[in-house]
């Protein structure tokens, strides 16, 4: 048996395990349902490999499914060994708590929750945070053999390094969340990204021995998100692709997206964006016969940054791009200059005036000073955006921007950012 939303996940290489695959189409071919995915609030953000399960969530949700969001208020201050290699720093119960609060802003961004199968947010701290020690041996602690939890792949790769008590008993506290959703909202399916299979399947057994009935639920794992030469998703020089505006600008995002590889941008296209099998297939055939013009690359940075920070930081975002790419800084606020050069070269300055020779030499913009007048005679340096001809011109606080910094250009690409102190 298939099923119309099965068959999509499954074109867009969204579905890597399943434990019951004929039963779950059948269910879906049959009723409206609950599902949940979750995440734990390890940090104040979640980073883009954190949201492909959520997407996933959110295709089922377009399909007329009730998605359960889980933030893991009670499992955050555990952690979770899957796909680690030593224990997490546990966090404070405060920090946890505005983990919580802006992981949940996040998620507002993706779902929609005012519909009739509008999304559902739930924290596991609610249930969890006042059992006692006692409740949990007495009441789980028994449905699930040491020997079960030993061959989970999440523990059987740390016991040669050591792995705590509080870790290894991380995958029955999962277990628990499942069993609970399914008590309370009828929960039947739970998605995860590859790594947590063994705690999807320690719910599943939960749930099979807490209930005489026959249990009809389902996990589903999604594939590891990998680039086409084979290194890390997600990750850039600076660090990872946040999905918090302070931590990755909604100009970076937009630029981590738009310089995706040609390799990579089909498949990105149908992981990350909801757009349909035949505007897809027509950027792929755009990535064979007109890679140049980068079709699918904008749309995949377009879709993305509009779904994540919205239409006006979409906007937003463009628009510095187009100043970048015709050298027309002069359009763009300071802050925007800062998101835009935060990358480039830089090198620090007192605030004293300088003559635009000495400052052009001695911040490695031009490699001496015949060079540097001959760059300035040539039209080949401006000041944020402004050209210089001038070579008595002196550089002073009309040129600081936020009277903190300066980004000079040589030629038509070479940026450098000036910080004055």
């Amino acid at each position: 048996m298939t099923n119309a939303l099965i068959d999509d996940l499954n074109w867009r290489g969204l579905l890597y395990q399943q434990t019951d695959e004929e039963g779950m189409a059948e269910v879906l071919d049959q009723e409206k349902i609950s599902l949940y995915c979750g995440v734990d609030p390890t940090a104040d953000s979640m980073h883009i490999g954190h949201i492909v399960p959520l997407l996933t969530l959110r295709r089922f949700q377009l399909h007329g499914h009730r998605p359960i969001l889980l933030v893991g208020g009670a499992t955050g201050m555990i952690g979770d060994p899957s796909g680690r290699n030593e224990e997490r720093q546990l966090q404070s119960t405060e920090q946890i708590d505005r983990n919580v609060d802006s992981i949940k802003k996040q998620m507002e961004q993706i779902f929609d929750f005012q519909t009739e199968n509008g999304a559902k947010m739930v924290n596991n701290r609610d249930w969890i945070g006042g059992m006692s020690v006692i409740e949990f041996l007495r009441d789980f602690g028994k449905l699930i053999s040491v020997n079960y939890m030993l061959a989970k792949d999440s523990v059987a790769s740390r016991l040669e390094g050591g792995i705590s008590f509080t870790e290894f008993s991380y995958t029955l506290i999962q277990a628990i969340d499942f069993n609970h959703l399914y008590n309370e909202y009828n929960c039947r399916v739970q998605i995860g990204g590859s790594d947590q299979w063994g705690n999807i399947t320690s719910g599943l057994e939960v749930i099979r021995k807490t209930h005489e009935e026959e249990a009809k639920a389902f996990g589903i794992t999604i594939p590891l998100v990998t680039k086409a030469d084979g290194t890390k998703f997600g990750k850039t020089a600076g660090g990872a692709v946040w999905l918090d505006a302070k931590k990755t600008s909604p100009y970076e995002f937009y630029q981590f997206w738009i310089n995706t590889a040609d390799a990579d941008v089909v498949k990105y296209l149908k992981i990350f964006t909801f757009l349909e099998k035949q505007e897809i297939e027509a950027l792929a055939e755009s990535v064979e016969t007109e890679a140049h013009l980068r079709k699918a690359q904008t749309v995949l940075a377009e879709e993305m940054t509009k779904l994540i920070h919205g239409q006006e930081a979409l906007a937003d975002a463009q628009r510095i791009t187009k100043a970048l790419f015709s050298g027309d800084l002069k359009s763009l606020s300071a802050d925007e200059m800062k998101a835009a050069f935060k990358d480039v070269p830089s090198v620090e300055m007192t605030k004293q005036a300088k003559p635009i020779v000495d400052l052009i030499v001695d911040s490695k913009v031009s490699p001496s000073k015949r060079q540097a007048r001959e760059d300035i005679t040539n039209g080949a340096i401006s000041i944020n955006g402004e050209k210089i001809r001038d070579l008595e011109y002196v550089v002073d606080e009309k040129d600081r921007l936020d009277d903190e910094f300066a980004i000079v250009r040589r030629g038509k690409k070479k940026y450098h950012m000036i910080h004055f102190v």
